[in-house]
């Protein structure tokens, strides 16, 4: 399984455990009301903003959250202008870490993230320094459990899945950014359970470091997600079963 599957498998364990749901529904919020202003406010027609109110959704965010945010979009109260950042950097061992975030102050931000790095170990890196390290793409995750994932992965490619990674308890399919819809609705359409459906960063190539780096990354890739400005973050970090257990 990619870095990416494994760390979103720790922050939904992390979310079940600890009581931070009003500042995840903050993030949410405001990714869809940029979602919102970057096109017409309707999630049918917007692909950006359909995407973040599936992940909302998914979240058991309140629907009233979910409109008052796309409503914020238009003016009025509370309509804030946020810049989208990315950062790119390294942590602990030379792992490779990119940083996305919507902010109103730039100037804050980017020290806060500063910070979290310098603290673990890791450097904040120029723009370019470890982005050609991966590849845009949309990324499902389907729950696998009584499942063919042989099948599963042959519905996936038949709808213009690009790449299929079998694990014990998930399927991760890959696909170009402009086809993720597509390949959802085909893998719903055929009875599959799509926990998740979003553009990320694929590295790649993965990382692997001494079991000590690894958590000593975790750490600080939590810390990096906790920011409030932080949307996303995503790494190279090949992250092992036996880390996965003991971050867990």
């Amino acid at each position: 399984m990619s870095g990416h599957s494994k760390w979103s498998t720790i922050k939904r364990q992390k979310g079940a455990k600890d009581e931070k749901r009003g500042q995840l529904f903050t993030k949410l919020a405001r990714e869809i009301t940029v979602a919102a202003r970057s096109g017409v406010p309707d999630p049918e027609s917007n692909f950006r903003l359909r995407i973040a109110v599936q992940k909302a959704r998914a979240e058991n965010m309140p629907r009233d959250n979910i409109e008052r945010a796309i409503e914020r979009a238009a003016g009025g109260a509370g309509s804030d202008n946020y810049d989208e950042v990315s950062y790119e950097g390294f942590g602990p061992g030379g792992v490779a870490v990119v940083i996305q975030a919507l902010t109103d102050n730039r100037n804050r931000t980017v020290g806060e993230v500063r910070s979290v790095l310098t603290r673990a170990g890791g450097t904040l890196g120029e723009s370019g320094s470890v982005g050609w390290m991966f590849d845009y793409v949309g990324s499902l995750l389907v729950g696998s459990e009584n499942v063919d994932a042989e099948e599963l992965a042959l519905v996936a490619i038949d709808a213009g899945a690009q790449d299929v990674q079998i694990e014990d308890d998930v399927v991760e399919v890959f696909t170009e950014v402009t086809d993720l819809h597509v390949v959802q609705e085909a893998l719903v359409a055929a009875g599959y359970d799509v926990r998740s459906a979003e553009p990320t960063m694929r590295p790649k190539t993965l990382m692997e470091a001494e079991e000590q780096t690894a958590i000593k990354n975790i750490r600080m890739l939590e810390k990096l997600e906790d920011l409030d400005d932080v949307q996303q973050v995503y790494s190279n970090l090949d992250i092992s079963e036996e880390v996965l257990a003991a971050v867990g």
